[in-house]
């Protein structure tokens, strides 16, 4: 929850729910992989903006190094404060801008500019515009193991730019969309528009599933062109997987293909990225610039930046703003840029909470009625006394949906928390009582506790085993897991002495 939120959710009694669960799937499960939802124009990401407009064509100047200036258009603004701003780190920045300089000859358009972009947040994505300029995040250096794995991902999204994707498939969805309109408005035949819009969906999804193939395959070719491992590619898709199956569970099955889906399932891309690999070459051809990436990253930020709250399993702290709260037991939280999401049980609850300036000295019963949620009448507003902060809840009931809302004043600001469920019984609603009533002023205690954790290069020492490094990470769920994921190791792996690998602290 990193900014101030002045619109009421937009939402109503029908809708409320998916539109929490679906936010928060697209950054917790969707958002954990570098190709595993919408195209963002002609790359991969979390968020589906407009289509941009067709890639211009392309320059006539030389540019074998990454482009000397970024002009910030609004649109390159509203993606990089969706994704929590540049990471500033020089040395980080140097690194990936002589990657690029290595990948950009060896592309299919050599004399196009590029420009990347290391963007401030934890999850794992990458896209790229058809300008040329490609945005990373910090995520996705922490997870990949090597210098040719971030190259690898950079040559995908070079791929999606040189083969001009955005444009053809914007151009695709223009098409459907005005056939759609011609039926329905002109020709008054909705069933017939609405038919065509859902042959188009298809069309566009076995399209983009396409469009990731042949990136793909660039990508692999312009990586080992110049001079890096073939195979990286697979390894990375390999630790994509496995990261998003540790952060999303099993709730679903990535190993069959969703033919709807804008993407192929990651076991399908490995296995066709090997492919390609052996094409060029056997194992241990090409650098993996093992060593010089993991120098480049050492101290790089890891998780959640706390300036932005941070979550500690169901205990969320925001030290900037001043406050702490537990969620229910079984939440899992996700801080997005507008507001905090969490979904419990299966997917059968959810909570939103953001924040808005108080207007004009309003009172929290006020705020309450003011329909935060539109088309559903909120009701039962009262007090509560012995909380440590003014807080007022209510319920709001719609037809298939049914909230639990407070409104909690801290200095100028209204926090707005709600709860959702099929039915709220006196037990569910209990737990979302005790959750409102946890909303307290951050302890110092507590802020200590939201300490930044970083990424750390331990060297393994004799009688070292990834049990034992592992061990030594601290601040984050599941250390063993991530040790493994993160470092590119199964269980039964050796930890020769002398090799080294990341660890998370503060």
């Amino acid at each position: 929850m990193r900014g101030r939120v002045s619109s009421n959710v937009s939402s109503d009694n029908a809708r409320i729910f998916p539109v929490l669960t679906r936010a928060f799937a697209a950054s917790r499960a969707g958002a954990l992989a570098w190709v595993s939802l919408a195209l963002l124009a002609a790359g991969c990401a979390t968020l589906e903006p407009p289509i941009v407009a067709p890639a211009p064509k392309p320059r006539p100047a030389a540019v074998a190094t990454p482009a000397p200036k970024f002009a910030l258009d609004p649109e390159k603004r509203r993606l990089m404060a969706a994704f929590g701003g540049e990471y500033e780190n020089p040395g980080i920045k140097a690194y990936i801008d002589n990657l690029l300089v290595k990948l950009a000859p060896a592309s299919d358009t050599p004399s196009e500019p590029y420009h990347v972009t290391l963007l401030d947040s934890p999850v794992v994505n990458a896209f790229a515009l058809p300008s040329g300029d490609i945005f990373m995040t910090r995520g996705l250096l922490a997870l990949a193991g090597d210098g040719a794995e971030v190259a690898a991902v950079m040559a995908h999204e070079i791929g999606h730019i040189t083969a001009r994707h955005a444009a053809a498939r914007a151009e695709l969805e223009r098409r459907g969309q005005l056939f759609s309109r011609v039926s329905t408005q002109l020709l008054e035949r909705p069933d017939q528009g609405q038919e065509y819009v859902a042959r188009t969906k298809l069309t566009v999804a076995r399209f983009s599933r396409q469009q990731e193939f042949e990136a793909d395959k660039i990508g692999i070719r312009t990586i080992a062109k110049a001079g890096y491992d073939p195979y990286a590619a697979a390894r990375f898709l390999d630790k994509l997987g496995r990261w998003s199956a540790l952060h999303a569970g099993t709730a679903t099955d990535s190993s069959k293909p969703d033919m709807m889906s804008t993407h192929p399932s990651t076991p399908e891309r490995i296995a066709a990225a090997i492919v390609l690999a052996k094409q060029i070459g056997a194992r241990g051809i090409g650098d993996t610039a093992r060593d010089s990436y993991l120098s480049a990253i050492d101290g790089m930020a890891y998780g959640d930046n706390p300036a932005q709250g941070l979550a500690i399993q169901t205990l969320f702290l925001h030290p900037k703003l001043g406050f702490a709260f537990k969620a229910p037991d079984g939440f899992t939280l996700e801080n997005q840029t507008a507001a905090l999401i969490g979904v419990g049980e299966a997917g059968t609850q959810a909570l939103r909470l953001d924040s808005i300036d108080e207007q004009d000295n309003e009172s929290l019963e006020q705020a309450l009625a003011s329909g935060w949620i539109e088309g559903v009448q909120t009701n039962s507003i009262e007090t509560l006394k012995g909380t440590d902060l003014p807080t007022a809840v209510a319920v709001a009931k719609g037809d298939q949906w049914t909230f639990r809302l407070a409104a909690i004043r801290l200095d100028s600001r209204i926090f707005r928390l709600i709860f959702a469920a099929h039915t709220l019984s006196p037990a569910l609603d209990a737990s979302f009582m005790a959750s409102v009533r946890s909303f307290h002023r951050i302890t110092p205690e507590e802020a200590a506790r939201a300490r930044e954790q970083h990424i750390h290069i331990a060297t393994a020492q004799p009688g070292d085993d990834a049990k034992a490094l592992a061990s030594r990470m601290s601040g984050v769920d599941d250390p063993y897991d991530v040790f493994l994921i993160i470092n590119g190791l199964e269980g039964a792996s050796p930890t020769p002495v002398g090799q080294r690998y990341k660890i998370i602290g503060p």
